[in-house]
C-alpha cells in the first residue's frame, strides 16, 4: 500500500488543485466492470469510468437496474470490482486488505442512506458521536465533535433529543450529521429523500447545497432527475454504462421527478 490511512490525501496538499484546475482528485473509477457469478452470469457494470475532485457536489442517476446500487457498493469501499479500478483518495480498493477497508470507510467516507438506521433508544448527539467509534477518539471528544456537526445542519439544539421525538426531515439531518463529523473526503448519499415528504426532501438538498459550499464533497445517488437538477453535475447510467456526465440541463427542480429513459 502507497498510503496511510490517515493524513492528507495521498500524493496532493491540501488546497492545491491538479492540472486541469480541478481540486484534488477524492474520487476515481477507471474502467470499472462488475460481474455476478450467477447462472447465467449478471454484468452490472460495465466499463464505468469517471472521477469526483474535492469540492464537487455529483448527482448519480439511473432508472431501476441501471447499475446505481452495485456502484454505490464499489464507491463506498463495500465491494471490489471485476476488473478496472476503483481509488478513494488515491488507494486502490482491490489492493487493501479487510481491515484497511474497513479504516478507508470509516476514516474517508461518509454514508447516508434512505433508511436513516438511527439508535432509537439513544440522543441523537450519541447517535452522531458513533460515526467516530473507529477513529480512536475518546468519548468526550466524539460528543464534541458531535456537536459541532449537529450544529452544521441546524439541529444545536436538539443534541438530548430522541430521533422518536424528531420528524422524518429532522432525522435525516441527524443520519447526515454522523456522516459528517469525521470530516470524510467524500460523502455517499443513497437516495437521501426516498423517505421524505417533498417540503423534507427539498430542505435535505438545500443542506447539501449548504455543506457543499462549505467545502464538503457529496455524491448523491437517486433515480430522481428533480434530485439531480439541484446538483451542480449529473452522472446518467443506463444498463451499466455511464451514458452522459455534465452540468444538469433544464427540467424540475423539485423532488419527485421520476427518471424518464
Amino acid at each position: 500500500m502507497s498510503a496511510p490511512l490517515t493524513g492528507p490525501l495521498p500524493g496532493l496538499v491540501p488546497g492545491t488543485t491538479t492540472a486541469d484546475g480541478a481540486g484534488p482528485l477524492v474520487l476515481q473509477l477507471e474502467e470499472v466492470t462488475k460481474t455476478y457469478p450467477v447462472e447465467p452470469p449478471v454484468e452490472a457494470l460495465r466499463g464505468v469510468s469517471f472521477s469526483i475532485h474535492q469540492g464537487e457536489l455529483v448527482a448519480i442517476v439511473g432508472p431501476s437496474g441501471s447499475g446505481k446500487t452495485t456502484l454505490l457498493h464499489l464507491m463506498g469501499a463495500l465491494d471490489r470490482p471485476s476488473s478496472g479500478r476503483v481509488l478513494v483518495t488515491g488507494l486502490d480498493v482491490a489492493m487493501l486488505a479487510d481491515r484497511e477497508l474497513s479504516a478507508l470507510r470509516a476514516t474517508r467516507i461518509g454514508f447516508v442512506f434512505q433508511q436513516f438506521f438511527l439508535a432509537e433508544h439513544q440522543s441523537v448527539l450519541d447517535n452522531v458521536a458513533d460515526g467516530l467509534l473507529y477513529a480512536g477518539a475518546s468519548l468526550l471528544e466524539r460528543r464534541q465533535a458531535a456537536s459541532r456537526a449537529l450544529l452544521r445542519v441546524g439541529l444545536a439544539d436538539k443534541l438530548g433529543s430522541l430521533p422518536t421525538k424528531l420528524s422524518g426531515g429532522q432525522r435525516q439531518r441527524v443520519a447526515i450529521a454522523r456522516a459528517i463529523v469525521g470530516r470524510p473526503a467524500i460523502v455517499l448519499a443513497d437516495e437521501p429523500t426516498g423517505n421524505l415528504d417533498s417540503a423534507a426532501g427539498a430542505s435535505v438538498l438545500e443542506l447539501f447545497a449548504e455543506l457543499n459550499a462549505q467545502g464538503s464533497t457529496i455524491a448523491v445517488i437517486t433515480h430522481d432527475m428533480g434530485v439531480a437538477a439541484r446538483t451542480k453535475r449529473v452522472v446518467q447510467l443506463l444498463d451499466g454504462r455511464v451514458v452522459s456526465d455534465g452540468s444538469p440541463g433544464p427540467g424540475p427542480t423539485a423532488t419527485g421527478s421520476p427518471f424518464h429513459e
